[in-house]
């Protein structure tokens, strides 16, 4: 009997109609000498402290470092699960093969490898490898099925991943807490969490102690078009106002007038950083919520892989082109002017160097059924970029026009799209946002030597603070080790140092909202008083810094490729993890983190199956929950009856306010994890 195991109930179904097992058992689905069985995500764990050393149980300075000789791991205590687990096992020690249908990529292959090892599976096993869950795609997958063996350096560095969370998690949240803490409250480490923490508070910093500065700008309107001083910006008021004297009583001339052509290459595909950012500009949606649409977009088989890092495709994709554009009926409009002819290829789309495990998030050509309006607007996205890559360039004029008063120069840019190309399947609101300096306005017609009046003008301007970051550019800047870039090129190369994956990035801002480290302004990322005085508090860079955490993932992501050796990866990882401790333990400063966090509120449930990444250690100290339910009602305003209710202050996150619903009151807060409802007839 062959034994598949798939990551997900509804990607097993999938592959059990695929390959004709329809006997629905308690656990798996058999037939046709096959017995398809699922995991729910993570079944399986790294052991928690006291599992290795009992002493570990209790907190304390004395037993820092705690670095196991050996890791192990366990089952997630949770009765579903060894449920699930003892029928996996069961199936396992009795199969002739085994068939690794876990999600193609690292963090998949470690939840079913550490699965089978804990189940003792001792016969061969093979790879299912595959970017979509269509039924052609599960096919070809099971004809080109791979050998376990290729995936073992992926294994190891997933392994490398997990144990270095957990190495530097637990000790650095101990060693933290035990040193700084006050009032049994936890200060959590994490090896990206908090570089990704320090990067607000960085940000923040900079805002609050920025001095702006006054400038001037000199500008001039002739022929209701708007010329700007070549001179630039003015730092005194004095020196503006000579300029625009010298200017005010003479006419202005235009001395030059020159166009030229260019080209605009359609918007890149999709990776899944670009998409969460564009989803984030455009609807406001989480990074989480992002990556939870377009799992469900996956699931339902209308899109590709989702956690991926390439916005590139392999040439083997471009003959399978034609029938998704086929499939895409809802845009016909755009994609029979494709129909029967021979589609563009291009080096900035398909690109076997630039694909790894997986290619671009693109449509499957399965046409879209019973999607909700969320995964519709998401859908809309992938569609739209796959289907433009195929049509030709964008060509344009930018005419530039030189002036000149009393031989001060003026100039002023236009730019008149000649063959909107690829544009034409963008609503205008979907266009992507002009780069700075570029002017979209079109230009009267200027001729060299003309003259006549014009009306300047001194413009005072105050130097601008850098913007707050949302969660659109905090991906960006997680993406790049803290280096914000427009440059498409730049940025892949910058790739590779990124801190976190793209499939853990949103959990790690969820875990610093959820840690209250962080909290939202409207779309603004903001430290709380506990997230800054965290950051000041740590003078380790290994800790904070997200340079130094990028080469860190660029280590692992070398394990992937065979270029760098687990073993001394994790050498590394212990020798560094020893240093830090050594160093907090020699600081006679006696400082301490003196803001409490505000009280945990109940988070709303994910439907994400993966554990978050998180420092790896549970908060030690609780209140009891009828404590907290005493504190609450002690602290709780009289709220009004009825109606009146709507627009006050939410008693119980004291942020939002309360909002009328179906069936009930609620919080505006609901988003960010406000748990406040309540019922009419209460």
């Amino acid at each position: 009997m062959i034994v598949c195991i798939a990551e997900k109930p509804s990607v097993a179904r999938d592959i059990a109609e695929v390959l004709g097992a329809r006997n629905r058992k308690e656990g798996y689905i058999e037939g046709n000498g096959y017995q398809v069985t699922w995991t729910f995500g993570h079944l399986c764990t790294l052991k928690e402290p006291h599992e290795y050393t009992p002493s570990w149980k209790s907190w304390s300075l004395g037993s820092l470092p705690m670095i196991p000789p050996r890791f192990g791991i366990k089952l997630i205590n949770d009765p579903g699960i060894e449920k699930q687990f003892r029928i996996i096992e069961g199936l396992m020690q009795h199969a002739d093969e085994i068939i690794n249908c876990g999600d193609a990529g690292q963090e998949g292959e470690l939840i079913q490898r550490w699965v089978m090892q804990k189940a003792g599976a001792k016969c061969p096993v093979k790879r299912l490898w595959i970017s979509s869950l269509t039924e052609e795609a599960i096919r070809e997958g099971f004809a080109n099925l791979k050998d376990q063996a290729e995936f073992q350096p992926l294994y190891e560095a997933g392994l490398s991943r997990a144990i270095g969370d957990w190495t530097l998690g637990m000790n650095a949240t101990r060693l933290y807490t035990l040193k700084y803490g006050q009032n049994k409250q936890v200060l959590s480490i994490g090896r990206v969490q908090t570089p990704t923490l320090a990067l607000i508070v960085k940000r923040q910093q900079e805002i609050e102690n920025f001095k702006p500065e006054p400038y001037w700008e000199l500008k001039t309107v002739y022929r209701e078009t708007t010329f700007s001083a070549t001179k630039g910006k003015f730092t005194s008021k004095e020196e503006g106002e000579k300029f625009l004297e010298t200017v005010r009583h003479s006419d202005f001339t235009v001395t030059d007038v020159s166009a030229k052509k260019g080209t605009e290459a359609p918007p890149r595909l999709f990776d899944l950083t670009s998409l969460q950012v564009e989803c984030n500009k455009k609807f406001s949606y989480s990074a989480d919520m992002t990556l939870q649409l377009i799992q469900s977009l996956y699931e339902k088989k209308v899109a590709t892989y989702p956690r991926v890092d390439t916005t590139f495709l392999s040439d083997d994709i471009y003959p399978k082109c034609p029938n998704i554009l086929a499939g895409l009926k809802d845009y016909a409009a755009y994609t029979v002017p494709l129909a029967g002819k021979k589609l563009l290829k291009s080096k900035k789309v398909f690109d076997n160097s630039k694909v790894t495990d997986h290619h671009a998030i693109i449509p499957t050509g399965v046409q879209p059924q019973g999607l909700t309006d969320m995964e519709k607007r998401v859908f809309d996205l992938i569609a739209r970029r796959f289907i433009a890559v195929f049509y030709p360039d964008c060509k344009f004029s930018t005419t530039t026009v030189l002036g000149e008063v009393e031989k001060v120069e003026f100039k002023v840019t236009g730019k008149q799209i000649v063959e909107p190309g690829w544009r034409v399947i963008f609503n205008k609101e979907q266009q992507e946002e002009p780069k700075e300096g570029d002017e979209e306005r079109v230009l009267p017609l200027f001729t060299v030597g003309e003259s006549g009046p014009h009306v300047p003008d001194l413009n005072e301007k105050w130097t601008q603070p850098p913007k707050p970051y949302t969660e659109a550019t905090l991906l960006r800047a997680m993406e790049t080790a803290g280096k914000l870039v427009d440059n498409d090129e730049l940025r892949d190369a910058l790739k590779e140092n990124g801190i976190g994956r793209p499939s853990t990035r949103a959990a790690i801002i969820e875990t610093l909202f959820k840690r209250h480290y962080i909290r939202k302004e409207r779309k603004n990322l903001v430290a709380t008083p506990t997230g800054v005085e965290l950051i000041q508090l740590i003078h380790e860079e290994l800790l904070k810094s997200a340079e130094l955490t990028g080469l860190w993932e660029k280590k692992l992501r070398e394990i992937e490729r065979r270029s760098y050796d687990a073993g001394t990866f994790l050498a590394e990882l212990k020798q560094m993890v020893t240093e830090i401790v050594n160093s907090v333990l020699s600081d006679n400063t006696n400082r301490r983190i003196t803001v409490m966090p505000e009280e945990p509120k109940e988070a709303p449930k994910k439907t994400s199956s993966r554990k978050k990444e998180s420092s790896g250690e549970e908060p030690k100290p609780k209140r009891t929950r009828s404590t907290t339910k005493k504190t609450k009602a002690e602290t709780a305003p009289t709220l009004p009856e009825g109606d009146a209710i709507v627009g006050t202050v939410c008693p119980l996150c004291g942020k939002g306010t309360i909002l009328k619903g179906k069936t009930a009151y609620g919080c505006s807060e609901w988003k960010n994890g406000c748990t406040f409802r309540k019922s009419f007839d209460a």
